[in-house]
């Protein structure tokens, strides 16, 4: 049989090289282009994640002051000299709260009571708006969230967050009321990068627009309850992603969605399909073109194929940085989200999923998990005294002598709990052993010797209540054991604060 000739067998594997460089090439190009989009993907899951954060913190705020305001008056009225000092203290709320544009008052016929602005025109009467309408109907102590209106004061587009007043006897007496400007969202929106033609919004659960990136008057109020993005959120599931055209500027955008933790609004994190995948494009074309060059130079000069190849190797290390450089920020993103903003300690989110992996690895492994729950003494009346600033620092100072307490093992874990309520986890810890940290924390708060007045011991001291089980499989929940906490911290309280009490031990042997 004759022998194929040299330059057969050199064809066929030029072309054979060539073909499966291609064939390469699209399978690297279409794997970027995957890679490309689950990046960005999780990119705006982060920003979503920190949007709700952000807003959930900022009516908390709001919610807060409005607490505080309403129980002022139900509970010393509503005289001239109290509304004086009302007006005082709702000014300086405003001025130290970024979130807050003005906090008011209006009595049950909708006549302005007091503002923290400094016009305190009581001719003003609010009784056409919705949220006071609603208050009017809806008996019930909680707080509403309005839908967007152009404040009378400053012509600005605010968000309204109210709670309704009632008399002693259970009837309407007005509406203690907070504002949020809509620029402030804007401002905070616009410290993110989401490219040219991305998109971020906040949305009521009805569908109403409350602030949009890019914004448009137009837009605030609107409702999109008839979009897919909308049909996603109520019927698919509450936190997701999608491809959508939206119904504002047509354009196509890969949505992550979620709610806010403790409101009934949601916010979605939008980033444009074509702007993501623009340099990719670009980038697919230029390299498919040079394979192509490569290809049918290869036919003449077989020499350079190494060098060709050393190019590609070059082209993927650049996409294994990028790829761990975006990793990195993911993990930093992921940090600040599982971080208390003001004690700098793991905040309620870190906590819960603490507490969780703890109590099934102590379930498993049959070993004793304690928790210690802490609670600064007269904290309400040190905020009174004193005002919210200091409150802030006061609690800022606790949490760094409970984290330098804090054993620091592998599992130990301290926690801001809620308000001025802290919370410790200590792993392999029977009570006797939870005690003794907690007592060290009370003596080193003790240590700070931080004034205050309101208290019986003249300085700011802590409560804490500590207990400890062997979960159980299937018998226990982690509930039990902060159940448990929570019982031996009352019982501190009820002994005159300032001391550690210890709930039942069923870690004992």
């Amino acid at each position: 049989m004759r022998r194929l000739p040299i330059t057969f067998w050199t064809t066929v594997f030029v072309t054979v090289v060539c073909v499966t460089l291609v064939a390469l090439d699209f399978e690297r190009s279409w794997h970027a282009r995957r890679v490309l989009l689950e990046q960005t993907e999780r990119n705006a899951t982060n920003l979503a994640r920190a949007m709700s954060e952000h807003a959930d913190d900022t009516l908390r705020t709001a919610e807060t002051s409005l607490a505080d305001l309403q129980e002022r008056i139900q509970t010393d009225g509503t005289s001239p000299t109290q509304m004086a000092r009302l007006h005082r203290l709702m000014a300086d709320h405003v001025h130290r709260l970024p979130e807050l544009d003005a906090l008011s008052a209006y009595d049950e016929t909708g006549r302005r009571l007091v503002t923290s602005q400094a016009d305190q025109d009581r001719a003003v009467n609010n009784a056409d708006r919705e949220y006071f309408q609603y208050h009017l109907r809806n008996p019930g102590a909680g707080s509403r969230i309005g839908r967007p209106v152009v404040s009378r004061a400053t012509g600005r587009w605010v968000i309204p967050v109210s709670r309704r007043l009632d008399k002693p006897d259970g009837a309407f007496d007005g509406v203690v009321l907070a504002t949020i400007a809509i620029d402030y969202f804007r401002e905070f929106y616009a410290s993110f990068d989401i490219g040219a033609d991305g998109a971020v919004a906040l949305l009521s659960d009805d569908g109403t627009m409350l602030v949009r990136r890019p914004f448009r008057e137009q837009s605030i109020a609107a409702n999109i309850g008839n979009t897919p993005l909308y049909d996603a959120y109520t019927r698919v599931a509450r936190i997701g992603t999608g491809m959508f055209r939206s119904t504002q500027d047509g354009k196509v955008r890969l949505n992550s969605y979620r709610p806010l933790q403790h409101y009934p609004l949601f916010v979605t994190a939008a980033l444009s399909k074509d702007e993501v995948l623009a340099h990719w494009w670009r980038d697919t074309l230029t390299h498919t073109a040079g394979v192509i060059v490569l290809a049918a130079l290869l036919a003449l000069f077989g020499q350079r194929l190494v060098r060709q190849m050393r190019r590609r190797l070059q082209v993927e290390s650049k996409l294994r940085e990028a790829r761990d450089s975006l990793a990195g920020l993911n993990a930093a993103l992921e940090k600040l989200a599982l971080q208390d903003g003001l004690t700098g300690l793991a905040n309620r989110r870190q906590f819960d999923v603490s507490l969780g992996n703890e109590f099934s690895r102590a379930t498993r492994h049959g070993a004793p998990l304690a928790l210690a729950m802490i609670d600064v003494d007269h904290f309400k009346a040190y905020n009174d005294r004193y005002g919210h600033g200091a409150g802030d620092i006061c609690l800022r100072a606790a949490a760094q002598a409970i984290r330098r307490q804090t054993p620091g093992r592998a599992g130990d874990l301290a926690a801001r709990y809620g308000g001025e309520e802290m919370a410790v986890l200590l792993p392999n810890t029977d009570v006797a052993g939870a005690h003794a940290v907690a007592e060290r924390m009370r003596e080193a708060i003790a240590a700070l010797a931080l004034p205050h007045a309101g208290s019986p011991h003249g300085i700011v001291t802590i409560s804490a209540g500590v207990a400890a089980m062997v979960p159980r499989r299937g018998v226990d929940a982690a509930s039990a054991l902060l159940e448990l906490a929570d019982r031996a911290l009352y019982a501190a309280k009820a002994a005159g604060r300032n001391r550690v009490a210890d709930g039942p031990d069923s870690a004992a042997p």
